[in-house]
């Protein structure tokens, strides 16, 4: 596994966690909903470069509101 793989996958575990806690739902559950939308490969992995450099409170407000985008009630 190259070195950015295991970045953008520490990356996204990091934002699984924090997203589940805010969502009060599982990290499984999580994940299924930003897998099920897309959100995880276009956005999260895909704009890992600029995402990463955000603060944590930002990325959950960002992504929850991408996901309510989606018609994905949090």
């Amino acid at each position: 596994m190259s070195p950015k793989a295991r970045q953008e996958i520490d990356f996204s575990v990091f934002l699984f966690h924090h997203l589940a806690k805010s969502w009060h739902k599982s990290v499984p559950e999580t994940y299924q909903i930003l897998a099920d939308t897309d959100i995880l490969d276009s956005y999260i992995i895909g704009c890992y470069e600029s995402l990463h450099t955000l603060g944590t409170e930002y990325l959950i407000d960002d992504i929850t509101g991408f996901v309510r985008d989606k018609g994905v009630v949090v």
